[in-house]
C-alpha cells in the first residue's frame, strides 16, 4: 500500500460498530495511510451485495454473513476473511409490552428457562384457541439475534419453524414495527431494544449475554481476494479499528464518544441511550435497570482477535437449523473466514481464548458436530 488509500466501508448504524466508526472520525486511520470513506446502510442485504461486487472494499458485517457468504449460503458464493472482530456480545430480546404481561403471567421471567417455557404455554394457548401465531423478528437469517431467538426458544419446546413465526428486518426498523402491533417480540443490536423501550412500547426481556455467553457479534470483513493480495492494507485496517475500539473503552471517553455514535450519519440516536449501551446499564422498562459489564465487549483484545472456533460454533448453528448440509470440506471453510493471523501480523501478543458458552443445553465444546446437535431436542441431527 503506497500514498493514501481510499477505502469505501459499510455500516449498519448500531452501537457495535463503535471502533470503526470512532477510528475514522478520530483520524486513527487516517494516521495509518487510510482515506475511509463510512456509508451507512439500512439492512445486511446491502451490505452484503455492495461488499460482494466489490462496491465496499469492506464492511461491518454480521459474523454469521459472513461465513454463510463464504459458504454460498442464501446468496452467491464470495469467500470472505475477517482480520478483526469489531463486537461480542451486544444484542437483546425485547417483547411488546403485552406479550411480557401474559409472559409475567405464567410465573417468573428472570431467567431464559423460565421465560422459554411461559413462552411455550402462550404458544400452544394461541394454537388451542385458534389464534394467528406469534411473530417475532431478527435482521437477518444468519445472524446470531436468529440463533438467540432460536436456541432460547426451542429450550422451552418451542420449534421455531413450526410454532411461530420468525421474520427478518433491518435494525432500525423493528421498533416501528413493534409499535404497530407487527411484531410481539426480537432480537435486535444495540441501541433498538432501548429505543423501544424509551418509547413505551417494549420490554427487553433478555441480554443476548444471557443466552449466549461471549458470542461473537459484528466482524470487519473484506473479500478474500483482498485480504490475501494487501496485507499492508489489511493491517492497516486492524491497527486504525483496535486503536478506534481502545478509544471507544477509555472511560473519559465515553460521553465525547455518545455523541459522536448519536450523529445522524452514525448511530443517530439520542447519545443517552449510547452512553446506557457502552456502560452496560440499561433501562428494561419504565422502571428498572439491568447491568452487565459484559453487555457489549468491543476493544478486550481476546475478543477482537478472530477465532476460528467461533466459526465452527457457528457452523454448527448452521446445522442445527437445517441452514446447510455437513460435509467436512464445508466445516473447514467456515473455519477459514475468522483469520488470527492477519490479526497477529497487524497486532502480534498473546490473547485468551474463551468458548461461547449457552444458559442450558450441550457445550460444543471441541466434541464433533453430530454428538452436538444430538443433544438438542429441536433442530436437525447428522
Amino acid at each position: 500500500m503506497t500514498g493514501k488509500a481510499l477505502v469505501k466501508i459499510g455500516f449498519i448504524p448500531l452501537v457495535d460498530a463503535a471502533a470503526l466508526l470512532i477510528a475514522a472520525h478520530k483520524g486513527f486511520a487516517a494516521a495509518e495511510g487510510l482515506d475511509v470513506e463510512l456509508i451507512r446502510e439500512v439492512s445486511w442485504a446491502n451490505i452484503r451485495d455492495k461488499l460482494a461486487i466489490g462496491r465496499f472494499d469492506a464492511a461491518h458485517l454480521l459474523a454469521p454473513m459472513a461465513v454463510a457468504s463464504t459458504l454460498g449460503l442464501g446468496h452467491v458464493r464470495v469467500p470472505l476473511a475477517t482480520p478483526i472482530n469489531l463486537a461480542t456480545n451486544g444484542n437483546a430480546i425485547a417483547v411488546s409490552t403485552a406479550l411480557h404481561a401474559e409472559l409475567a403471567a405464567q410465573g417468573a421471567v428472570a431467567h431464559p428457562g423460565e421465560t422459554a417455557r411461559a413462552l411455550a404455554a402462550i404458544v400452544a394457548r394461541r394454537r388451542a384457541e385458534g389464534r394467528e401465531p406469534l411473530t417475532f423478528g431478527m435482521t437477518f437469517p444468519f445472524s446470531m439475534h436468529n440463533y438467540q431467538l432460536r436456541y432460547w426458544m426451542a429450550e422451552g419446546g418451542v420449534d421455531p419453524d413450526e410454532d411461530l413465526r420468525l421474520i427478518a428486518l433491518p435494525p432500525p426498523y423493528m421498533v416501528e414495527n413493534l409499535a404497530r402491533g407487527q411484531l410481539d417480540g426480537f432480537c435486535v443490536g444495540a441501541p433498538w431494544s432501548s429505543v423501544a423501550v424509551d418509547a413505551g412500547v417494549g420490554v427487553i426481556l433478555h441480554f443476548g449475554c444471557e443466552i449466549f455467553e461471549r458470542a461473537l457479534e459484528k466482524v470487519l470483513a473484506l473479500r478474500e481476494s483482498v485480504a490475501d493480495d494487501d496485507p499492508n492494507l489489511v493491517a492497516a485496517l486492524v491497527r486504525s479499528v483496535s486503536k478506534g475500539a481502545a478509544y471507544v473503552d477509555a472511560p473519559q471517553n465515553l460521553e465525547e464518544v455518545s455523541q459522536i455514535l448519536s450523529r445522524p450519519e452514525y448511530v443517530g440516536v439520542d447519545a443517552e441511550i449510547i452512553r446506557r449501551v457502552l456502560t452496560g446499564r440499561l433501562r428494561v422498562n419504565g422502571q428498572e435497570t439491568r447491568e452487565r459489564d459484559d453487555y457489549l465487549i468491543i476493544g478486550e483484545a481476546s475478543a477482537m482477535r478472530p477465532d476460528p472456533r467461533q466459526a465452527e460454533w457457528i457452523y454448527a448453528q448452521m446445522l442445527r437449523w437445517r441452514q446447510t448440509r455437513y460435509s467436512p470440506a464445508m466445516a473447514d471453510k467456515a473455519k477459514s473466514v475468522l483469520r488470527p493471523d492477519l490479526f497477529d501480523a497487524a497486532i502480534g501478543g498473546s490473547h485468551d481464548r474463551r468458548e461461547i458458552a449457552a444458559f442450558a443445553g450441550p457445550a460444543f465444546d471441541g466434541r464433533s458436530y453430530e454428538d452436538y446437535l444430538a443433544g438438542f431436542a429441536i433442530g436437525q441431527r447428522l
